[in-house]
Order: structure tokens, then C-alpha cells, then sequence
């Protein structure tokens, strides 16, 4: 397989990695601040959130899929962080924004999202697509040396 090839086909993973992402790492915010507001314990959040660190690892093995996934992710991040308004104007136009903002039901049937509250909005105005998304362009952008240290 040719360098080209390879650059395409890390891209096209990154990108499609950026959906369950995405949606992954809200569904453990609100699960995380659900647990938070009854006192209660969160596993759903948790799980979640183990989902989104496996994809995350896997990307960080393939530099053009971490970056195709990683940028996007950080820019969303940084639109949440410097401009709130336009952020929920974006985040109000994605799929499933109408239907409770993920693309699977609660548990308990219940919508995740809150009126006027769109996917990613929890987990854009705490960081934590700023934080996953600089990590992978991070890890992308890490000397070929590093790496092969870092992974064994």
C-alpha cells in the first residue's frame, strides 16, 4: 500500500471516528452530571467515557486518523470556549440535535438533551473536546522516535 493510500485511509478513519466521539463523550458528561445532581453513582458515564478513551488509543496509533479526528475535535472545543453563542448555533444543526442529541436512546427512554441545551454542549463548555482533541493532534504530531518508545 502506497504512503497516499494510507493518508486516505487514515483520514477516512479519523473523520468517522469523529462521530462516536463526538457523541460518546457528551453522553458521559450529562450521564457524569446526572450522577452529580442525585448523588448517585454514574456507570453509564463511565462507560462512556471507557468507550472514548479505546477509540482515542487506537487513534493515536495511526498519526493522520488522530489528526482528522483530533482537529475538528479541538476546534469544536475552542468555538465552545471562545464563543458560546455560535458554538450552540453550530451544535443546533448536527444530526439528532432534535431528537435528544444522541443517535441511541437513554437507558430509561428519557432524551439526553435538555431544551435548548444541543449536543455537545455539556461536554464543549467544560473542555472536554478541547482537551480529547489536542491530545490527538498531539499525539500525531510526536516524533516518529517518541512514539515507537511510547508504544513498546
Amino acid at each position: 500500500m502506497n504512503h497516499g493510500t494510507r493518508l486516505a485511509m487514515g483520514a477516512v478513519a479519523g473523520l468517522t471516528a469523529l462521530i462516536p466521539v463526538y457523541y460518546l463523550t457528551e453522553a458521559a458528561a450529562r450521564a457524569l452530571r446526572a450522577g452529580v445532581a442525585t448523588f448517585g453513582p454514574a456507570p453509564y458515564g463511565l462507560a462512556c467515557l471507557g468507550a472514548v478513551a479505546a477509540i482515542v488509543t487506537v487513534l493515536t496509533a495511526w498519526p493522520p486518523a488522530a489528526l482528522c479526528c483530533g482537529v475538528p475535535l479541538a476546534s469544536a472545543g475552542l468555538l465552545f470556549a471562545l464563543d458560546l453563542d455560535a458554538a450552540l448555533g453550530a451544535a443546533g444543526r448536527l444530526p439528532w440535535a432534535g431528537s435528544g442529541g444522541l443517535p441511541w436512546a437513554r437507558p430509561d427512554g428519557v432524551p439526553w438533551a435538555q431544551p435548548g441545551e444541543p449536543p455537545g454542549t455539556l461536554a464543549g463548555t467544560t473542555g472536554l473536546y478541547l482537551l480529547i482533541g489536542a491530545l490527538l493532534v498531539l499525539s500525531a504530531l510526536l516524533p516518529v522516535r517518541v512514539r515507537s518508545k511510547l508504544g513498546g
